[in-house]
């Protein structure tokens, strides 16, 4: 299990890099590749690229949150914060990929919902397998 969490903490680093590599490390950027921008001849980013992108965003954050959900479960069920953390954790990783869906056909606040969505999910997924390593390697 320690492994499975270690594994899931790289690629939930190597995620956002990913994404700050596709779209764009900040809102300017990340509003230029999906809208485009006619002064410097920069095409918005293709709508079957757009959505294969989302399409792959939610397999991998649902497989990864269910992973990380069910072990946390196991270790933590006692707690009586573990319902929130579980709900809140699958709310904002299914939000993301929708947030900037939306974002693409309607408006740049969209892709501030996005932001938000896909860094809180991404530190929360993070400290919840770092509590499951804490956890099963210092009992």
């Amino acid at each position: 299990m320690t492994g499975v969490c270690v594994a899931l903490l790289f690629y939930l680093g190597l995620d956002v890099v990913l994404h700050g590599y596709l779209l764009g490390t900040d809102i300017t950027e990340v509003s230029t590749t999906l809208y485009g921008n006619v002064e410097e001849f920069v095409e918005p980013i293709l709508l079957d690229s757009l959505l294969l992108q989302v399409h792959i965003d939610l397999f991998m954050s649902l497989f990864s949150i269910m992973i990380i959900a069910s072990m946390y479960i196991r270790l933590f069920s006692t707690k009586p914060s573990t319902k929130r953390l579980v709900h809140t954790l699958f709310t904002f990783g299914l939000a993301a990929p929708l947030a900037l869906l939306i974002a693409y056909f309607t408006s740049v606040e969209f892709i501030y919902s996005w932001g938000v969505s896909f860094l809180f999910v991404h530190l929360l997924a993070m400290g919840m397998a770092l509590a499951i390593i804490k956890k099963l390697l210092f009992k």
